[in-house]
Order: C-alpha cells, then structure tokens, then sequence
C-alpha cells in the first residue's frame, strides 16, 4: 500500500469493532457501519482491534438488531456511506450542460461544446439513478463457506452502489478543462493502458488541454519535473510497453502544496491511478479543493497488482501478474522435476494479501504448497512445512511451492525500516524458506537440491494482457465519464462483473484479503493437497 505523506494522510487509527453473539461474531466490513456475522477467531466477549485509516473512521453506533428497524437503518446508512460526492454539494447552481460525448461523432468535439447538432436521442447515456448490486450470494447461514452475513439469521438486504459511464448531462465545459493524469506507487501492468485511454476518452468529449505529472504526487512539487503535454497522438501506441509513461514514485509532498500546484496550474480535473495509500492522498486532495472552495473533480482508477481493494472484483494487472507467474511456477517445477530430490522455490508479490499466490497456484497445476499471509503456518514441527517437504520428496522426489512475500513474516527479524510510503520493509521469505529448507535436509542426512526463484520486477514490467487491457480501457473510460458527471472523491472499479463508482473512503478502510473459509482457497488447498501447517 503506497501513502501520501504529508497532512496526516495514511495514518491509522485503532478501532473497536467485536460484539459478542452466541458463537459467533459481528464485524464491521467497512469503516462506517456495515457489520458482518463470522465465526470468532478470539475468545468469547473479547473485544477485536482492526487497524484501519483515521480518515475512514467515524463515531457511530452500532446497529442494534433488537430495534425492529433494524434493517430500514442499516439499508439508509448503508446509501449514505455509498453516495458519492458531487460538486453541486458544494456548488449548488454549478450549470449542468448537454453532453459533448456521442458516439455517433467520434472525431474531438471542441467545437460542440454544447452538445451535439443532432436532433435524434442517443441512448447510450446512463442514468443517474441506475445502480448495481454489491453482493449477489444470499447466504442461509453463518456456517457457510465464505459467509459474509449482517445477522444470526443472514437476513439479505440490497445493497445498491452507483453504476458508472457517461451521463447525459455533464458540469465542466470541455474547452476549459484542464485535465491532469498522475501514477503513484509501484510499477503496474496495465498504466499506459489506462493513461491511454483517459486521454483519448478526454479528446472525445473535446478537452484539448491534457498534461501528465511526472514521477507520482514529487512532480506536484519539484520544479525540475515539467508536465508532460499528451494528446491521441502521444499516447496512441504506449499499451505496447509496460511501465508507465508519466513514471511512478513512492511519497510525496503535503496536501496543501499539491493543490496550490493544482490551483496555480489551473488543474481542474485530475486522475489518480494507485493504491491504497495512494487514494488516500486523492481523498485528501478533494477534501482539500472543497475547503478551498474548487471546481475540481479528483477520480481515481485502484491500481494495486496485488488485487487488494475493497469491494472490487479484481484491480487491473492482477490477471497480468498471475499469468506470468506461471512462467515462474513452470521453471521452478521443470528445476525440481528435473534434479535428484529438488524443490523450487517461488516467491510471489502480496504483502498482505495473497491473491497473486493462490491464483497463481491454482491456475499451475504444479504447486504442492501455497503459503500466504492470511493462513498462519510452522516450518518446523510435526505438521509443519518442512515435514511435509519430507514427505513429498519420499513420495514424489520433487516439489515446488509457492510463497507471497507477506507469509511468514514472524519467522523473519522485524528492523521495524519503512520505505517511503510509509509501508513497513519485509524480510525475504522466499530466502528464509530456501535457506530453512537446506538447513534440515542436511539435518536429517537427505540429499536436497533447493532453487529459489524470485520474479517480482519481470511480472511488475511487463505489459498488460488481453484481459487487463480490456479492464484497464473502461476503467480509464469510466473515469473521464465520472468527472464530467460532476462526480469528485470518488474511483472507479469493477463489482460483479459491471463497472461502478465507489466513495474513496469506503475502499480504502484496509486491504482486501483472503478469506481462509473462502472457496477459493478451499479450492487452492484441494488443488495442492497440502495439510494445515499448525
């Protein structure tokens, strides 16, 4: 998770959230209110701390589900946390104007600034009122694998959010659009898939003043780093490569400095495309434009290849980075096969989450362990992971598996180091499991060939496959379509298989994470046939 830093952005906040209910649970799944029913992990009428950021975090009452309301109030909270903020909340009288996007014209429109000359309907707007549905599984109970429920009785409530794409009427005036594109964090597959077509959906609609900001939120403030002019013509080829066009950078400077760059810019529509902490410096700077009383409209595409955004069906570059860890898997898989008693070593991304890990295991076919950081596991012991590594080497002769960089961190020394996003250095587990696995082999006097693999930097550079194009094209699309809307503070995203806006803050309370009673990591186990290594 990359951060903003500066004005407080990234911090977190420690907040109770356990309510005791026979055997089982009530958790919030999002900052402000939702709450689910799982099973405890921790002693009865315990009191469970989840770390989550301050910005995200607000007094309020738990829902009591004695009140025979109970569902009416949690249905009303949950529209309020899920509405999405608009520049006439500040803006009353902000004039709505006919849409200059149609594609019965696709050349640039400047000159139709007021819409298109045309007497016929398009139909192809989206209405302000169309929503689409958050949840679609209507479990019966608690008990069941991946059960995410609000009550005892997993009572189903819709839970509704805003659809994206272009609306009919639209609040800024192409020829006085000055739009601005920034990419934050870590090297992504997919970047110049998006910064392309924000561009060309930008021209579409008639803006002809588009910039990049070099190098993430530093080139805000670092006069050495002049914007970048970018047109259809500058960017009609960039999907070819990986990497990103504008480049990236990890930190950043406060708040208060990048809109004072904005405003004396005159930015006024600015696209975000970065994780976690990187949204949380967009919130911040479209909380900082309404204080200054600004006509911006601040939207930002979730770009994390670890796929840990709330809510979302997938974040683009996580198919990618899935597909070319097979070429990782294989090599370690063709070494192991290939040597007396060998065992491969791969070590995937995921510092918290270990979607890259499981996905990729199971789409391999040839991984005997996955270990990720949300399923605790021994190395050592009787039903630890070297023991198994015994086992498959007696019955096998070889073995791969698959690590995420996050698992098994205690077993390494915590240096308590950051980087400069504020996320906490980890230590190489892949190393540690290669150098564990040699040290008990030689122990037990059996003759081990161990390889350790570690790809991060090739899966990060490449560029974007088929799918995440695909993804990649109308999340950048979509993005441009929400900030003509009006539409600020908010990202764009894929949910059940259609294209949504979502609240910054509603999807940036914490990572998304595996779930250990999820079918798909029950699939992945059943794949692997590995044991619990507790």
């Amino acid at each position: 998770m990359d951060t903003l830093i500066g004005a407080g952005v990234g911090s977190t906040t420690a907040v109770a959230v356990g309510v005791t209910h026979k055997n089982s649970v009530l958790l919030r799944s999002a900052p402000i209110g939702s709450l689910i029913l799982r099973k405890p992990i921790f002693p009865a009428n315990s009191l469970r701390i989840r770390r989550r950021p301050a910005a995200a975090v607000r007094a309020e009452a738990a829902i009591d589900l004695s009140d025979p309301d109970w569902k009416l109030k949690y249905e009303r909270d949950f529209e309020e946390r899920f509405n999405i903020p608009h520049i006439t909340d500040v803006f009353p009288d902000a004039e709505a104007i006919r849409s200059t996007f149609c594609l019965k014209m696709r050349s640039p429109t400047a000159e139709f600034s007021g819409g298109y000359p045309s007497d016929e309907e398009w139909h192809g707007y989206i209405n302000n009122k169309d929503r689409v549905l958050l949840k679609v599984i209507k479990y019966s109970s608690p008990t069941s694998a991946g059960a995410v429920c609000i009550d005892p009785d997993c009572t189903w409530i819709e839970q509704w959010v805003h659809r994206a794409g272009p609306r009919e009427k639209i609040y800024f005036r192409p020829e006085k659009v000055k739009a601005a594109i920034v990419t934050c964090g870590g090297l992504c597959p997919g970047l110049n898939d998006v910064i392309r077509h924000i561009v060309i959906t930008l021209e579409i609609y008639g803006v002809k003043n588009v910039v990049g900001i070099p190098f993430g939120y530093r080139g805000f403030s670092d006069k050495n780093l002049p914007e970048m002019p970018l047109s259809r013509k500058v960017v009609q080829n960039i999907h070819l490569s990986g990497g990103s066009l504008l480049g990236v950078s990890r930190g950043g400077p406060p708040v208060g400095e990048i809109v004072d760059s904005m405003e004396e810019r005159g930015i006024n529509m600015l696209f975000v495309l970065g994780g976690n902490g990187t949204h949380a410096g967009a919130n911040a700077i479209h909380n900082e434009c309404l204080k200054r009383r600004m006509k911006v409209a601040v939207v930002g595409v979730p770009k994390t290849i670890d796929n840990d955004i709330l809510h979302m069906d997938k974040t683009f570059g996580f198919d990618t980075a899935v597909e070319e860890a097979q070429r990782a898997i294989n090599s370690a898989y063709i070494e192991a096969h290939s040597a007396y008693h060998g065992i491969g070593v791969v070590k995937l991304m995921g510092r918290s989450s270990g979607f890259i890990a499981m996905q990729a295991s199971l789409a391999s076919g040839q991984v005997d362990i996955c270990l990720i950081p949300e399923v605790h596991f021994n190395l050592h012991g009787p039903h630890g992971v070297l023991k198994h590594l015994k086992y498959l080497i007696e019955t096998k002769g070889s073995a791969v598996i698959c690590v995420a960089e996050g698992a098994g961190q205690s077993f390494l020394e915590n240096t308590n180091a950051k980087d400069a996003s504020g996320n906490k250095v980890l230590g190489d587990i892949g190393v540690h499991i290669q150098q564990e696995t040699k040290k008990y082999f030689k122990e037990i006097g059996v003759s081990a060939d161990v390889k350790y693999i570690d790809p991060t930097y090739m899966i990060r550079a490449v560029r974007a496959n088929a799918s995440d194009g695909i993804l990649c094209t109308v999340l950048g699309q979509n993005a441009v379509h929400g900030a003509f809307a009006g539409y600020s503070g908010i990202t764009v995203g894929i949910i059940n298989t259609h294209y949504a806006y979502l609240p910054i803050p509603q999807v940036i309370a914490y990572a998304k994470s595996v779930d250990p009673n999820s079918r798909m990591w029950h699939r992945c186990l059943t794949s692997t046939g590995q044991p619990d290594f507790i």
